[in-house]
């Protein structure tokens, strides 16, 4: 199926690593031009090298998201350097562990403003090129905001802000023809997952309990696949897809846990 990406500007933030750096390939190899909008240079400029290296075009702005000033700067970035912006991907953040009992509220603020605002002020900057282009805009969200999961207000409010505001900017957007979806998340396997599990005294077998609890292959989701459900939700293939939160998870979410057992 011809995606019909070719040559299409789409901002990736956090786009460099991890879930971002599998949507950002996914969409260079469609022949879009994927724009990195992420923090770290030096990683900005690795993916982008990697993704030119294989004959595709990509590009990136260096940007400090959680300050709102440097969300419009780089979004000007991307039209002076291009010219236009025909989709957005909202993915920048990190679930940083801010929760009821050991957070506070500059901890909580902090952390929306790495997972929420962000996602409002980019797609406020990026609108009025993507109501020339007719984009569409996609935002990453989690599982969290659905399942919980515990010592984790901050990331799993700024998830729900997430899923809200992909149905809100759906219905204000519907007059520009202008398309909003969700990917939800539950296990993808990145280098921070690694990290994470890495981390703990029985890593192995807190790994093997997760794996095990994924109704699909018994897998972790990888950052190619949801690359591939962004890369869709951003083409005219799904040109009458707007408002949904779309679940990339093996079943995680929804199927019967017992059926993994």
């Amino acid at each position: 199926m011809d995606l019909q990406l070719k040559d299409k500007v789409i901002i990736v933030t956090g786009g460099a690593k991890g879930i971002g750096e599998g949507i950002s390939k996914v969409l260079a190899a469609e022949g879009a031009i994927p724009v990195i909008m992420g923090r770290n240079e030096e990683d900005n400029l690795k993916t982008v090298a990697e993704i030119k290296a294989a004959g595709q075009q990509a590009g990136q702005v260096v940007a400090e998201l959680t300050k709102p000033e440097a969300c419009e700067q780089a979004v000007k970035a991307v039209i002076k350097q291009y010219g236009r912006i025909d989709g957005l991907v909202n993915n920048a953040g990190v679930n940083d562990g801010v929760g009821l009992e050991n957070g506070s509220y500059e901890a909580f603020i902090a952390s929306l403003h790495k997972n929420l605002v962000h996602y409002y002020l980019v797609a406020q900057y990026a609108l009025p090129e993507l109501k020339k282009s007719k984009g569409a805009i996609v935002n990453i969200s989690s599982k969290t905001a659905e399942t919980g999961q515990g010592g984790t207000s901050a990331y799993a409010a700024s998830n729900g802000g997430r899923n809200a505001l992909t149905r809100e900017w759906a219905v204000e957007l519907l007059p520009y023809g202008i398309r909003v979806n969700a990917i939800v998340v539950a296990e993808c396997w990145t280098p921070l997952y690694e990290r994470w599990i890495s981390s703990l005294p029985n890593s192995e077998e807190k790994l093997a309990s997760i794996v095990a609890k994924i109704p699909l292959e018994n897998r972790m989701t990888t950052a190619e696949e949801l690359g591939n459900a962004t890369a869709f939700l951003l083409s005219s293939a799904s040109s009458h897809t707007t408002g949904q939160l779309i679940h990339v998870d093996g079943g995680y979410v929804h199927l019967d846990r017992a059926i993994s057992q």
